[in-house]
Order: C-alpha cells, then structure tokens, then sequence
C-alpha cells in the first residue's frame, strides 16, 4: 500500500528485463554448464558414499553397481531440465522441455523399477535352488518371481500412460475413451481375454503353490521339473534336456501329476512276472543285498510281495524308496537290472514259463494217424507199401 502503481510497473519492467538478458543462449549455455556440474557433483558423491559404506556392507556395493546409471541419467535429465528456463524463445523451450519431460518420466521408471529390482533379488539371494531346497525355500521363489515380472509390468504400464498423456491430443482421446469406458472395457476385455486368463493363471500360480520353481511334474506324459514361472507361460525342462513351454492357464485348468508337492522323497516299484517256483524270501534277501551296497536307496523303506497269480505267472512287487525323483529313477533300473540278473543265474527255473497240457490220442485216432504217416514215408508220390510207383 505504501508503493505506487509506477513503482509496480517499473518493478515488473526491470524483472521482465532481467528475464530477457537471461535467456540468451549464452546464458543457456552458462547455465547448462552449471547444472551438469552440479549433476556430476551429486553423482560422484553418491557413488563415493556408497562405495565406503559398501566396505562393510557388501548391500551397498550391490545397490550402486544396480543403481548407477539410471541415477546418473535421472539427475542429468533434471539438471538440463532445469537449465532449459534460460533457453530463448517460447516454442523451443516448451519443445525441449516437453521431450526432457518425456526422458524424465522415462528415466525416473528405470530408477524405480531398478530400486524394486534391487529389494527382490536381495531377497532372492536367501532361496537360491539346490536340490536340497526345502518348500518355503522353493515358495518364496516362485512368488518373488512373479511378484518381480508384475511390479516392472505395472512401473512400464505407468510409464508409458504417463508418458501419452503428456501430449494434448492424447488427454482429449483418453477423456473421451472414459466417456465411454463400458464399452471401451468390453470391447478390451474380450480382445485381451486369452492374455489376461494367463495373467490371471500365472499370479494363482504363484500363491497357490500348485506348482512351484523346482517341483517335478508330469505334464501331457512328460517328466520334468519346473524351472520358470511367468506371468503368461511355465518352463517345463524335460529329463532329456527338451524345453516344453506351456500356457499358464494349463496348470490351472488340467489335471497334471507333481510329485514334489508334499515332499521330495518317493516310494518307487518295480514289477516281475515269474514262474510259481519263485523263491520269495531269498527275493527279499537279495534285494536287502542290492539296497545295502548303493548309496541311491534312503534307508526309509523297501519291501518284496505277491500281488498278483493268475496266467500261470506271480506278478512279484518290489517297492524301494529315495530322497528324490532323481535317485528313485536310477535305484529303480538298478534293482530292476540285478534282481534280473539273480533269478536268470541263481534261480533259472524261476524264468517264466508257459504250460502246455497234451493228452495221449485214443485208439481210431491213432490208427488213423499211423496209416497216414505210413503212407506219407513210403517215398515219392506217398504209394503205399506193395504199390508201384508210376
């Protein structure tokens, strides 16, 4: 109140003065070098903190390798960001702030989605896979998978949203999309229904624990183990080194056999048609002999028994256990492989054997037959005894 309307204008006149001497490119230039400076100041320190404190902490030399570069290109953008305001002319700076503006939303995704990166693999770390991995182990695995693939999905979904609606056209089209968003939705959810049903499948997945990374299973006749879990397809590594890749939905809408789902250890057998003079017990004595001397078998259980006759066979069960499918395999064609070897040479007359019953043919047959072998043995042209041959 105390200054007049002259002084206001004289005040605005001197500041819009200033403005104009500023923005030059000589003072674009000025001030392009001083944001970088302190862009590279900022960046060097950061990287000189975390490399002492990563000394003791070996987290922080991880977080730097992991963080460097997108930092360093956040807070480049921002610095020539900043120093954009001293650009002349309004279009040019509007054009060059528009396109940093863009690079920075850009930039700021890759740090955030890096930072996330950063907290799932340090949690990974604790649950690395072995063979010996216990199921909270394989459990935590899975879903920080999936878990790690859906958070950069959404971090990329947003990025990109933010990205478009920078652009004025965009703002406009995407107000009229939410006008109608009812049919906009069902337009979308019919034409992404296959995409989102493996969306959907692959997070069940992970916090149902159906199936988990690690878990043997067999799948359309095919065993193998579960070596990755997407939002959209599961790894199937076969044990002949083939890859089968399946839809996520497949697991949750066909039946399939996991045999690690409950426990790794197995009850495996192997089954033999033998003669009835099988001797069963020495059976049972000799596979004792074979588990004892093999390091596959887990000293859990073992058994011999009849469980089946019928055809003139015994059907013979032998039932052997291991730690995993792995072993139970090999300790399977092992015991097969030796205890087909002690019946061939130990008991042969165990060996299957098919019967045949052949009665003694009565009288007139018996005639019959000798007349005919009589007459098929007399020589050429089968004449009787007393007959000329002609």
């Amino acid at each position: 109140m105390f200054f007049t309307t002259d002084d206001d204008t004289l005040g605005e006149n001197v500041a819009e003065a200033l403005e104009e001497g500023w923005r030059t490119w000589t003072g674009f230039s000025v001030a392009l070098a001083i944001a970088v400076g302190i862009a590279i100041g900022i960046a060097i320190v950061v990287a000189v903190i975390l490399s002492l404190v990563g000394r003791r902490m070996p987290w922080a030399h991880d977080l730097h390798a992991r963080l460097a570069w997108p930092f360093r290109v956040t807070v480049l953008i921002i610095s020539v960001f900043v120093a954009t305001i001293a650009l002349p002319g309004d279009d040019l700076r509007k054009g060059v702030q528009h396109t940093l503006g863009i690079a920075l939303i850009a930039s700021s995704a890759w740090l955030l989605a890096q930072v996330f990166l950063f907290f799932v693999d340090s949690g990974t770390k604790r649950y690395k896979l072995t063979e010996s991995e216990s199921f909270s182990a394989r459990k935590a695995r899975t879903q920080l998978q999936i878990i790690r693939r859906l958070v950069v999905a959404v971090i990329v979904i947003f990025a990109l949203g933010a990205i478009l609606m920078t652009f004025d056209q965009v703002r406009a089209v995407g107000a009229s999309v939410l006008a109608s968003a009812g049919v906009a939705s069902i337009v979308a959810g019919l034409a992404a229904q296959s995409i989102l049903g493996n969306l959907f499948a692959g997070v069940q997945l992970a916090f149902s624990e159906a199936i988990r990374v690690g878990d043997v299973v067999v799948v359309q006749g095919e065993w193998g183990k579960i070596r990755e879990i997407t939002l959209s397809y599961v790894v199937l590594e076969v044990w002949d080194q083939r890859t089968l890749v399946l839809p996520c939905t497949y697991f949750t809408t066909t039946p399939f056999e996991n045999w690690t789902k409950l426990g790794k250890a197995l009850l495996g057998t192997v089954y033999f048609d033998l003669d009835w003079r099988v001797d069963v017990d020495a059976m049972r004595e000799e596979l004792d002999r074979v588990l004892a001397e093999t390091d596959l078998w887990d000293r859990v259980g073992s058994g011999v028994v009849v469980t089946d006759a019928s055809g003139g066979l015994l059907q013979v069960r032998v039932m052997v256990s291991a730690a995993d499918s792995d072993k139970m395999w090999s300790l399977r064609c092992l015991v097969r492989e030796k205890l087909a070897v002690w019946v061939r040479n130990e008991y042969p007359e165990a060996l299957p054997l098919q019967r045949f019953r052949m009665d003694a043919p009565d009288s007139a047959t018996a005639s019959s037959a000798g007349a005919l072998n009589a007459r098929d043995s007399s020589g050429p042209g089968g004449a009787l005894p007393g007959e000329q041959q002609r």
